[in-house]
């Protein structure tokens, strides 16, 4: 009787063991129009369609570069899935009899890049050097109509004989 138990144990060691589980974590990557270099977590990875593997989850950033294109970046959420909590993933990584694959696909739009003609260019840089001239600062982004302008005033550096006195306008 003992070395039926014995021999029961010996074969379900034996089955776990060669009949041990897969986990394949696989995300892809898709781009309207394709074409584009994308990054993953500043790696790059290939020009899309493209497919990587991963080995966690969470939040991955990506790069998409397109000439004729916008840059884009994104923080994209990899959620864990079910399997993946313990201890349900020490049974799936190492006893489930069949491969699991995770497949992440993401889809991006690529927006077209937008060119300035050449007056405007030039008359955005005559506004520009002006402005630094009479000692203004520009901001680099201007809120939607309707909306105040922030401060256009910047401190004096630090050390310099303004810090501790009164400002001029």
């Amino acid at each position: 009787m003992k070395s039926t138990s014995t021999l029961w144990l010996l074969l379900v060691v034996v089955v776990c063991t060669t009949q041990s589980g897969c986990l394949r974590r696989r995300m892809t990557i898709r781009t309207n129009p394709p074409g584009a270099v994308a990054f993953v977590d500043d790696q790059r990875i290939g020009v899309t369609p493209v497919s990587t593997s991963f080995t966690y989850y969470g939040t991955r950033k990506i790069q998409l570069f397109k000439d004729g294109f916008e840059p884009l970046t994104v923080k994209q959420q990899f959620s864990v899935p079910w399997y993946e909590y313990p201890p349900l993933d020490f049974v799936v990584e190492n006893l489930w009899p069949r491969e699991i694959r995770d497949e992440r696909v993401v889809d991006f739009e690529m927006i077209p890049q937008q060119i300035v003609p050449n007056d405007e260019l030039l008359g955005r840089a005559e506004t520009l050097r002006s402005n630094a001239q009479a000692g203004h600062v520009t901001p680099l982004w201007t809120p939607p109509t309707g909306q105040p302008l922030p401060s256009t005033q910047s401190p004096p550096p630090s050390g310099s004989p303004e810090t501790n006195s009164v400002r001029r306008p």
